[in-house]
């Protein structure tokens, strides 16, 4: 689920991403196809995506004809998605300054709840094109074989639990979004996915909250987890989720 909307306030866990801006590139999930399609649909067309981080969705788009400028705010990430040719400009959404430019999509991949929507959202309204919509999209993985409670047990030795969960509700997300004269809708992609125990934990420490647990016992965190997930690894239920937004 999306984390909590005041979590753009926490600076330690939104700036610990490029330190690992290698590994998240490499090990997030991609988007669905359908969900991209989608997202384009019907005649997106200059995108700008705000958070890009690495560029993940940024090459998605791209690849399905999109004019997308991405902007980032931190340096090694964003030096991750020029590597690829994604244009980007290194500024958080915020201070980033249009210069009066206007799109027909602004996306937030996995990264809306970084920015603080009392300044994003009205800023979104001026830069969007007759037409234009918001799209905020993001990957949920739900392990069930072991299941997060049994992952819990581990990380309760490394971390506060409460504040790493940091899960809200999607209707949290979409009454903001109204709130501030959207008409919303919600779409999810159902998947079932499955991953080697390295492959889990390299996906698990790519997320703020692992990423700022001390090396010493990040080492300790690893190994337990692929010791508890074994040689079946980890089956993944869940899905992605799109919110649409048009101003009213």
């Amino acid at each position: 689920m999306p984390p909590r909307l005041n979590l753009f306030t926490n600076r330690q866990r939104a700036n610990s991403f490029g330190g690992a801006a290698e590994n998240y590139d490499a090990y997030r999930p991609r988007y669905p196809d359908q969900l991209i399609e989608d997202v384009l649909a019907p005649r997106a067309h200059r995108v700008l995506e705000a958070g890009a981080g690495t560029g993940i969705a940024s090459m998605q788009m791209i690849e399905r004809g999109a004019d997308l400028l991405a902007v980032e705010p931190d340096a090694r990430m964003a030096d991750v998605a020029k590597a690829k040719g994604i244009p980007v400009e290194l500024a958080s959404f915020e201070e980033w300054d249009p210069a009066g430019r206007t799109f027909d999509l602004v996306v937030f991949a996995a990264s809306f709840h970084w920015v603080d929507p009392a300044l994003a959202l009205p800023k979104i309204r001026t830069i969007l094109n007759d037409g234009g919509k918001l799209a905020l999209i993001w990957n949920r993985l739900r392990p069930t074989h072991p299941s997060r409670a049994e992952f819990e047990e581990i990380y309760r030795d490394y971390m506060d639990l409460e504040t790493r969960s940091g899960d809200g509700s999607p209707g949290e997300v979409v009454d903001l979004i109204a709130a501030h004269g959207f008409t919303v809708t919600k779409r999810e992609y159902p998947h079932d996915l499955h991953y080697s125990a390295q492959h889990w934990v390299d996906i698990a420490f790519t997320f703020s909250n692992q990423l700022l647990v001390p090396e010493d016992k990040a080492a300790e965190l690893r190994a337990r987890l692929i010791e508890r997930i074994g040689p079946a690894g980890v089956s993944v239920g869940g899905d992605a989720v799109a919110i649409f937004a048009t101003p009213i």
